[in-house]
């Protein structure tokens, strides 16, 4: 409707300024009159046309915060999860690495740790939706300053610092693994000599660097804390 008022008002200039019974002076109060009403006419379009793609673009906000919320939801609870693991690969670990020479080991405590001897864990994160918004540049969308930065630094920082520690312990346990492959051999149908193997020098040497596993814990920690400020920030931001 813009264009049609300031087509209008184009050709009422373009009237007035032809019109041969008006003045000069006359035809100018009209042309400045007219430019005028296209000046304001333009000035209130763009407005609108600003709010309206402004709404848009929170909407867009909107829905990809109340989404984010979820994705970090289902993180957490895999994260503790995952940390908890962690926590009993230290426990299996340390029990192997302060076994003394000649001792043997308790194949009842064996086969409680197994589980975390044999276990590999890696967070896999839910950032399809954080990757999507970034590509599209609409990051910057986000209005709230601080929660633009932490959602930021989760996803730049936080999760490539703990990717990057759980992937070197996931490296370091391969070579246990290799080491148990090479060495484990059947004793029965049943039984297996696991137990002699854990006591071998080897086994308690690549046991001491698996029992650290502190550096990780506290890097879940944080992640977890900070994914933790991030939605109650979206919370905040949409009283949900």
């Amino acid at each position: 409707m813009a264009e049609d008022e300031i087509a209008k008002h184009t050709k009422k200039i373009y009237k007035t300024w032809r019109a041969k019974e008006l003045d000069l002076w006359h035809k100018l109060k009209e042309i400045m009159v007219e430019i005028f009403i296209i000046v304001f006419a333009v000035t209130v379009s763009i407005w609108f046309h600003n709010r309206s793609e402004h709404s848009h673009q929170q909407e867009d906000v909107k829905i990809f915060l109340l989404g984010l919320q979820k994705d970090l939801t289902a993180d957490i609870a895999e994260m503790q999860e995952d940390r908890h693991s962690y926590e009993m690969q230290q426990a299996a670990f340390n029990y192997i690495k302060h076994t003394k020479p000649g001792e043997k080991l308790n194949s009842d405590s064996v086969v409680y740790y197994s589980n975390w001897i044999y276990n590999t864990t890696a967070l896999n994160p839910n950032n399809g939706r954080f990757e999507g918004f970034k590509s599209a540049g609409k990051l910057g969308f986000i209005e709230n300053d601080s929660l633009q930065n932490d959602i930021l630094d989760l996803y730049q920082e936080n999760i490539p610092s703990l990717l990057s520690s759980t992937s070197n312990y996931i490296d370091r346990k391969n070579i246990f693994f290799q080491y148990l492959q090479k060495t484990i051999h059947r004793i029965t149908d049943s039984t297996d000599n696991l137990t002699e193997v854990l006591t071998t020098e080897e086994a308690n040497y690549i046991s001491k660097g698996l029992s650290f596993t502190s550096e990780i814990t506290g890097r879940y920690d944080a992640t977890i804390a900070k994914m933790k400020k991030i939605i109650a920030e979206i919370e905040k931001e949409y009283n949900r």
